[in-house]
């Protein structure tokens, strides 16, 4: 048949791993780890004492607070990028939609799941799929500057964290991670690189639209620096946050300790297919071990947290179960980011 496509040999096919598998062995990889480290930590559990179970509570209720705070700033950060980029949505509207992703993302084997959920359902609002899935990665690109930028300011005040492993590995770590942003940013904020891609495929639209969405960060940078300063805000509360969690069983390695240490556990936390389980409580056992907490306390600090982070992402599962249900026919078929 004319124009038909040749079939490709079996010997030129590239082999896929399937997703499936590929999260079935990060959970496994997860509660391998975690199970690992309850397991060598066990003494210290069993004799841990958290002292006052009120006091304990109250603090533990704070943290909570503060997550939830947290929470409701990250939903501010992601309404400051679509406002910037022109994509029509209120504030009310990205809130809801966070909260129903963040349901998502802690209560399902993956953080993907919630991302996909606010492109899909910022789309049905803006009118956009590629304009939606643009503000989403350029606010999680917010995240990334400030995470590793609060490590390097703590250790740069306090130069005696670097005279022990972990503080190294989170310099390092803080380190790299800029440079690879870097890179990611360049690429896709060139012409030569995602500017490329305007038009085509779905695929190809979404990444253009990164890329312009990153020009006009560029070209505007007051509206840059208003979208790092509620990011900043939105990474020290969670950095309380797990402060405020480890007063509840005496854990104090000090403030600049948490700046230096608790962004890179919110980094590497990210490898975890299950909120950070497993990956989290193994980082905090690394970076705090020269600080007097020992590996019971750690884990049981890491579960704290998930705990938390957890209780407070039930409240969207009422935005997960209601929301989604915009009208359509209000919106234009394609908004122009930054027209």
């Amino acid at each position: 048949m004319r124009g038909a496509t040749a079939p490709v040999p079996p010997s030129q096919r590239r082999a896929r791993i399937p997703h499936g598998l590929v999260t079935a062995l990060r959970v496994g990889a997860s509660a391998g780890l975690l199970a690992l480290l309850i397991i060598i930590s066990r003494d210290e559990l069993s004799a841990l004492d958290v002292g006052s179970k009120s006091a304990a509570a109250a603090w533990l209720t704070g943290a909570a607070l503060v997550i939830a705070a947290a929470f409701v700033m990250a939903a501010v950060r992601w309404w400051q990028v679509a406002d910037t980029l022109d994509v029509p949505v209120s504030g009310r509207s990205t809130l809801s939609i966070y909260l129903a992703a963040l349901f998502v993302g802690n209560f399902l084997p993956t953080t993907i799941g919630g991302d996909v959920l606010r492109v899909n359902r910022l789309a049905r609002i803006c009118g956009s799929q590629a304009n939606a899935f643009a503000t989403v990665i350029i606010e999680r690109l917010t995240g990334w500057v400030v995470l590793p930028l609060l490590t390097l300011a703590a250790l740069i005040s306090q130069p005696s964290l670097l005279s022990h492993s972990g503080g190294q590995i989170a310099g390092g770590l803080a380190l790299g991670t800029l440079v690879v942003l870097a890179l990611i940013v360049w690429v896709a904020e060139h012409p030569r690189g995602l500017g490329r891609l305007a038009g085509g495929t779905r695929i190809r639209e979404a990444l253009g639209a990164v890329h312009t969405g990153l020009s006009v960060f560029r070209r505007h940078p007051g509206a840059a620096g208003r979208l790092l300063t509620v990011g900043l805000a939105y990474q020290f509360l969670l950095v309380v946050a797990t402060a405020l969690a480890g007063a509840a069983i005496g854990v104090n390695p000090g403030l600049r300790a948490w700046l230096a240490f608790a962004p890179m556990v919110l980094i590497v936390q990210n490898l975890s297919a299950i909120g950070g389980l497993g990956v989290r409580e193994g980082a905090l056992v690394l970076f705090l071990d020269a600080h007097g907490v020992n590996e019971g306390e750690a884990v049981l600090l890491g579960l704290f947290v998930y705990a938390l982070t957890l209780l407070v992402s039930l409240t969207g599962a009422p935005a997960l179960a209601l929301g989604g249900r915009r009208n359509r026919s209000k919106v234009p078929a394609e908004v122009p980011a930054g027209s």
